[in-house]
């Protein structure tokens, strides 16, 4: 092999994507920003990147091992490319809209991780994501539940499953012990992955924790499934100050989301609380053929750095996994039409194209070559006119 040729490698979990599939992904950018505007969102775009410092601040550190980091030739300054929009957007709602009503932003482009975050997946995820500022009430919860689910469906997923938990939980079991941030992410972790003897270490460490908090931590373990899952928290955790008003609100989001979406499997993992950092109280992800397609909650200290401690519920998702999961769309169907320079040929080919339909100039001596687009009919001269006729496909 030439020694050229492995300069034509892209890094590890990085890919082009070819015609099939970017169209694929561009459809489903385009039906889920209309979803989104059908909702009243507005569309943002944030730079690609940004000083470091407001890109990560309030973050936690999980993000910023995320974040490529780079110098600015410019200033000196150290930036990131950005590994997630949402403080992004935080930014854009807290400094530079700054409206007091409630504001509604999407978006959709890229991210970069400095790691995948499973196997196979790609370092460059196709961000769409949609975020609701200024009402603290689970209305806007229920909202960005409703505008994931109704885009997925749209998109062409069938039975779909939410599953709910919520940070104030574990917080409030928590309460007057500190915990260093990186004990306080090692129990997350234990109780994301159900390691029982794990946390059980990790809580014998934490001396100024109660027996009850510890027993309460340990029962999360156990505590998903269905409803049934939110009596059995209420027992189990019974006289943890804000827990019960916490699996309250989670049983009224369930009961309006089923009845707003349909046809929707409802469960709950108490202690799968990925993204923390983020969180200030219900969290959410959507699973549909086996994956999560995408995930959200609420995060109202997301933009408290910025100055401007908002309520705010959101949720995003990466196109790329959605189109890795859906089956190939249809070819769009087209017209064929023969290269020419008759001004009649130039001229139907320009109406047909100002109407919307796709026309293919067949290039002497490729006639036959095939395309990304399907031609079911084609341009023929009939009667000193050019009309378009049923493509003879044995020809």
């Amino acid at each position: 092999m030439p020694a050229w040729s492995s300069s034509w490698q892209l890094p590890d979990q990085i890919a082009d994507v070819l015609p099939s599939e970017a169209r694929h992904i561009e459809e489903l950018r385009r039906l889920l920003l209309d979803s989104a505007r059908g909702y009243g969102y507005e569309l943002v775009m944030p730079p690609m990147l940004e000083h470091l410092e407001s890109l990560l601040t309030g973050t936690g550190e999980a993000l910023g091992l995320q974040t490529f980091k780079l110098v600015d030739q410019l200033s000196g300054r150290t930036l990131g490319l950005r590994a997630d929009t949402t403080p992004q957007v935080a930014r854009i709602d807290a400094h530079l809209l700054n409206r007091t009503s409630v504001t509604r932003l999407c978006y959709c482009g890229p991210v970069l991780h400095t790691r995948a975050d499973r196997p196979h997946a790609t370092r460059e995820p196709l961000q769409f994501g949609a975020e609701i500022y200024g009402h603290a009430g689970l209305e806007a919860d229920l909202e960005v539940q409703c505008l994931a689910i109704e885009g997925l469906r749209a998109a062409g997923f069938g039975a779909l499953q939410l599953d709910m938990a919520d940070v104030r939980i574990v917080n409030a079991l928590l309460a007057g012990c500190p915990v260093s941030p990186g004990n306080l992410a090692r129990i997350h972790a234990a109780l994301a992955l159900k390691d029982g003897a794990e946390l059980a270490s990790l809580l014998r460490a934490q001396t100024a924790l109660t027996a009850n908090a510890a027993a309460g931590l340990q029962a999360l373990l156990q505590l998903y499934g269905d409803r049934q899952v939110l009596a059995e928290a209420k027992r189990a955790l019974a006289g943890v100050p804000g827990v019960a008003v916490a699996l309250d609100e989670m049983d009224r989001l369930a009961s309006q989301a089923a009845s707003l979406c349909g046809d929707l499997t409802l469960s709950f993992d108490l202690a799968d609380l990925r993204g923390y950092a983020y969180y200030s109280g219900i969290r959410f992800g959507i699973y549909g053929q086996g994956e999560e397609l995408a995930r959200g909650g609420r995060y109202d200290e997301v933009g408290a750095v910025f100055g401007r401690k908002r309520p705010a519920a959101g949720f995003s998702l990466d196109l790329k996994e959605l189109v890795s999961v859906l089956p190939a769309p249809a070819l769009r169907p087209a017209i064929r039409a023969p290269w020419s320079e008759d001004p009649g040929l130039r001229q139907a080919i320009a109406r047909l194209r100002a109407q919307g339909h796709t026309v293919v100039c067949a290039l002497p001596g490729h006639e036959h070559e095939v395309n990304e687009f399907d031609c079911d009919r084609e341009l023929n001269l009939a009667a000193g006119h050019w009309v378009v006729q049923p493509l003879d496909r044995a020809v």
